[in-house]
């Protein structure tokens, strides 16, 4: 199994939007107390796609060269420099697979081979135990647990941040 990033192509419009609405299940677990809506394949073409065309802020996940969801970062503070990246593998079939701990660590180089930054962060919530695993898994701290600040059908959940810094990353890379 081989596991890469990379941009969308402009012929791939119609089947990734059937990825990322075919199996909703993954928005349970990305942030679900957030409003998520479903998009239909126009409001998709002119957000998301453009985005993974572009390839800048988010990339596609692929096994086999075929996309199973993707990665993305955006700027808490871009004036500081505070960076956060994401994973989301849209097809639930893939999950529990170590794919994402596979695909992190490419992203996390692209990150900072592209950004003069000192730290990469990645913050999710107690109700996604499998990316605090993964994050914990390719080297990244936890640096902070928000206690009982998601509140999700009917009960609370932690937020919880994980990071690595560009030296401890480096350091990694030669272990």
């Amino acid at each position: 199994m081989t596991v890469s990033i990379r941009r969308a192509q402009l012929d791939e419009l119609e089947s990734l939007h059937r990825l990322v609405t075919k199996d909703p299940l993954w928005s349970e677990f990305n942030g679900p107390y957030f409003s998520y809506h479903e998009p239909t394949i126009e409001q998709f073409a002119q957000n998301v796609f453009l985005r993974l065309c572009s390839g800048e802020d988010m990339q596609l996940i692929c096994v086999n060269d075929e996309p199973i969801g993707s990665v993305s970062y955006y700027w808490e503070c871009e004036a500081t420099r505070w960076l956060e990246m994401g994973v989301i593998i849209y097809d639930s079939q893939y999950w529990s697979k170590g794919i994402a701990s596979k695909v992190l660590p490419l992203w996390i180089d692209h990150l900072f081979s592209v950004f003069d930054i000192a730290r990469v962060g990645l913050t999710t919530w107690s109700g996604n135990p499998g990316m605090m695993r993964c994050a914990s898994k390719v080297g990244l701290k936890q640096e902070a647990r928000l206690r009982m600040v998601r509140y999700y059908k009917g009960q609370y959940y932690d937020s919880v941040k994980y990071g690595i810094l560009r030296q401890e990353w480096q350091q990694l890379k030669i272990q």
